[in-house]
């Protein structure tokens, strides 16, 4: 049983780790969900997965007569985590804000699952394409939209 305890932990903070390289790019982005936020998203998918596979052992139920379905946990903290991430979208007269990063705490949670489900390599690859999508699309469009739409003004 400690070592079923072991090996979660390390699940976890495996999760932990990937999800706080995505809330640090967050941060640096200066966004209201950040390094902390992501580590806790990721952590906590990661660990209601990983517990999901100890509920019938811990309550004696034998697997014959109750199936415990771990999709239900993933559409649970699917709903949770949209439910979060509305919290960090504001819109104004200006437009919408935090999109992205509520995209990015959805993304941390799948992430966690991901994890919890050891599939590290592709949680690895997963966060590289995120910082990929949050960093490099946002370099794409800093310097080649922003000098199309330049260019577009000054031929008006």
């Amino acid at each position: 049983m400690i070592l079923n305890e072991i090996r979660i932990l390390g699940i976890v903070i495996i999760a932990a780790i990937l999800g706080g390289i995505i809330g640090f790019e967050r941060e640096l982005a200066d966004k209201p969900a950040g390094l902390r936020t992501h580590m806790m998203v990721a952590a906590s998918s990661s660990l209601l997965i990983s517990l999901t596979n100890l509920i019938g052992p811990y309550l004696q139920i034998e697997a014959d007569i109750v199936r415990i379905d771990p999709t239900r946990m993933i559409v649970a903290i699917v709903t949770g985590i949209t439910f979060l991430g509305a919290g960090t979208i504001i819109r104004d007269r200006t437009g919408v804000e935090g999109l992205t990063t509520a995209a990015s705490l959805l993304f941390v949670a799948v992430l966690g699952v991901t994890v919890a489900l050891y599939q590290f390599v592709l949680a690895i690859g997963l966060t590289v394409l995120n910082l990929l999508i949050l960093r490099g699309v946002k370099f794409f469009e800093k310097h080649f939209l922003d000098k199309q739409q330049e260019g577009e003004q000054e031929s008006s």
